[in-house]
């Protein structure tokens, strides 16, 4: 049966993570897959271990810390979700989607969201970046959508508009600074399934054929609750590895994989977000 959470237990969260720090933050970042190592870079930090937080959701996947770091970053205040629990491990939609509505709670204005993705198109290669320009929720499509269930209009309406789901302005920012950088930044759609199996060829010669030049097993339902409560959002895929369209004896792909593109992956990450924070307010 689902989880459907109330404001009572999003105030639980939210109070509680109030009571273990002197920051207010107006902007969260969820890290991905092997993207943890990113929250290093906020300082004079304090760190609350998720299973400490009421009614948060825990990863038991490496890679994913499952501790909330909020601190200063390009002298601004900020959540980071070190690590996030997905629907493969056994939570509901409701559940895994909890801390962006405590993050809505807590004052955040503005969510960028990482995640680790295979990627689709052939001009990708491992350590690359691609900015979210748009999503494929295929998952929510077949009915695992986090707003399922009752709708209470304090968090959102109950059809909420998901035409500009990442952010525009934020978008060009995000290619402005890169361009500075001289950093590669693609564009591209990120596609959403459930997991946990890595996709076959056939899979992956369809989700090409639908128009996905990014695939993983997160991301989606967390901009869908951020959107419905009203939240500015930006996506980055980091690509851990290139998708296999045709079966090669040998050929394997792991989380290992994934978890070793991420060390090349955090420098790449850690330039272009401390750009996009440190120019954030003219957008």
């Amino acid at each position: 049966m689902d989880d459907f959470f109330t404001m009572k237990e999003f105030a639980e969260a939210a109070d509680f993570i109030r009571s273990r720090t002197q920051y207010t933050p107006t902007v969260a970042l969820i890290l991905g897959s092997g993207l943890s190592p990113l929250a290093d870079a906020v300082a004079d930090a304090d760190v609350i271990p998720y299973g400490e937080i009421p009614h948060f959701p825990i990863p038991h996947v490496e890679g994913h810390a499952g501790r909330l770091v909020v601190g200063r970053l390009e002298d601004r205040d900020v959540l980071v979700m070190q690590g996030r629990a997905h629907y493969y491990e056994g939570y509901s939609m409701q559940h895994i989607t909890l801390p962006v509505r405590v993050m809505r709670m807590l004052g955040v204005e503005t969510l960028i969201v990482t995640n680790a993705a295979g990627g689709l198109d052939p001009r990708f290669h491992p350590g690359d970046l691609m900015l979210i320009t748009d999503h494929i929720n295929l998952i929510g499509m077949a009915g695992l959508n986090p707003l399922r269930g009752p709708n209470d209009p304090a968090l959102g309406p109950r059809f909420p508009d998901m035409s500009q789901a990442y952010d525009p302005a934020l978008r060009a920012l995000a290619l402005r600074v890169a361009e500075r950088l001289d950093l590669p930044l693609w564009e591209g759609v990120y596609i959403c399934l459930a997991g946990p199996t890595f996709e076959t060829p056939a899979d992956i010669r369809f989700l090409r054929l639908i128009g996905a030049n990014a695939v993983g097993m997160s991301t989606v339902p967390e901009v869908i609750v951020a959107r419905h409560g009203g939240m500015r959002v930006l996506g980055i895929s980091g690509i851990s590895n290139v998708a296999i369209t045709e079966p090669v004896e040998g050929k394997v792909v792991s989380h290992e994989e994934v978890l070793q593109a991420g060390q090349v992956l955090v420098p790449r990450l850690i330039s272009l977000l401390r750009g996009i924070l440190r120019e954030m307010d003219s957008v």
